[in-house]
This record gives structure tokens, sequence and C-alpha cells, in this order.
């Protein structure tokens, strides 16, 4: 009986480097996945999280073009004085409408809408974006921040 004094035959050199490529190649893939996953519901739920906010402040202020620059800045920087960090990355005041509906009709309602964010991907290989949906909260403007006549 011949003993082989190494562990692997000489046709057998490098498959286990192979199959470590493979499998740590799915492994990182999956795990990127997950990554970019996650953050994208991050950014999903902080967005519509900063409609509902410009919505609530909008509806105590009226629909000057001052206010209206206030309500954006609490939805992009999370203060009404604006700042220099957004609080959710890529997200510009552009990206954000108000509309205020007549008063006397239902009491009016206030519409804050994001719309056109790009979602940008930090995978080096993928290194693209995608166009996130529109977000849009609309609340009953019971005190936009008219008084109204008396009656």
């Amino acid at each position: 009986m011949r003993q082989q004094s190494k562990r692997f035959n000489a046709n057998e050199q490098g498959a286990t480097l192979v199959e470590f490529s493979i499998a740590a190649l799915v492994f990182l893939t999956v795990m990127f996945g997950v990554i970019e996953f996650g953050r994208a519901l991050w950014v999903h739920n902080a967005l519509a999280d900063a409609a509902r906010r410009g919505a609530r402040y909008a509806t105590f202020h009226s629909s000057s073009p001052e206010d209206q620059e206030k309500v954006k800045n609490v939805v992009v920087y999370g203060d009404e004085d604006g700042g220099e960090t957004p609080m959710i990355p890529n997200l510009t005041i552009d990206n954000v409408t108000v509309n205020h509906t007549d008063w006397a009709v239902n009491g009016g309602t206030v519409t804050v809408s994001i719309t056109e964010y790009e979602f940008q991907f930090v995978i080096p290989l993928v290194g693209t974006t995608i166009t996130m949906p529109s977000y849009t909260t609309t609340l009953p403007g019971e005190c936009i921040g008219f008084i109204p006549d008396p009656i």
C-alpha cells in the first residue's frame, strides 16, 4: 500500500480556494443585499415620517411663502430655521411641496409631499440610484393660522 505524504492529490490542489471564493461571493452578495434593503427601508420610513412631521407643523401655520419655507425646513432639517445637514441624506428643499386649500372649504387641508427623492446605493459595484415613490400626508387645517371672521 502506497502512503501519501501530501494531504491532497495533485489534481485537487486549488479546489478549496475555488470553493471558498464561490461561497464567499454568494455570502457577501446576500449580506450586502440585506444591508442595502435595510437602508432603503429606513429611508422609506424616514421620508414618510418627514412628510407627516411637516404636515403637522403646517397645520398651525399660514400659507404665506415664509411659513411654507419653514415647513420645508422642518421636513428636511427637523427645524424651522433650517440647517446644514439634512436629516435624510440627499433630501433637499426642492423635493418638498406644501399646499394649503381654502380655509372656508371644510376647514381647509394641508398637504405636504416629498417627491423625486433619489436613493443612493453604497455598494461600490452597483453605484446607482433609484427614485423612491412620492410620500404625501394630508391633514385637516383646523388651525392653519387663520382666524375666521365671526359669524
